[in-house]
């Protein structure tokens, strides 16, 4: 798995300023961490990649925020309290349109998720350190994977694990 060491709040938003930059539409990730890893934090860094100047906030009890002001449009999902019945949210309208998806707590609906996706991973190693590293879903997301990986280090991302 490939690494990058965040040092702050900043890292964060920068990286995933960078990601959304390479951002085209139907992509999906998953965004997966412990409860204050900065799964938000990380999207709401994404959505000013994407020209999204609007507030981002948690869709924690609305599951889906939908974000069009940008390059492409921006939807946020967070599947953590939902209990049963993703297959009812009609995702597929989502992941088959014209933005960008990201999930928080991903992991927990994977099994309704039947497009290539990467999955993001933030690990806390302290207050304000965080490790990144992404994996894939399929071979399908693979390609996807090895480009990003060169952007990110053609931007200056120092990636570990290589």
């Amino acid at each position: 798995m490939k690494h990058i060491l965040l040092h702050n709040e900043q890292d964060t938003k920068k990286l995933a300023q960078d990601i959304a930059a390479s951002t085209v539409p139907r992509d999906v990730f998953l965004l997966t961490g412990d409860l204050g890893a900065g799964k938000t934090t990380f999207t709401k860094g994404f959505a000013l990649g994407l020209g999204i100047q609007q507030m981002i906030k948690s869709p924690t009890y609305t599951l889906i925020r939908e974000y069009d002001t940008g390059r492409i449009p921006l939807y946020h999902m967070d599947v953590y309290r939902l209990t049963e019945g993703a297959e009812d949210l009609g995702l597929e309208d989502y992941f088959d349109g014209d933005g960008v998806c990201i999930i928080e707590w991903g992991k927990m609906i994977k099994q309704n998720i039947d497009v290539p996706y990467l999955e993001f991973f933030l690990d806390k190693i302290d207050e304000t350190t965080r490790s990144f590293s992404i994996a894939v879903d399929s071979p399908d997301s693979q390609n996807k994977l090895d480009s990003l990986v060169k952007y990110l280090t053609d931007k200056g991302w120092l990636f570990d694990g290589l």
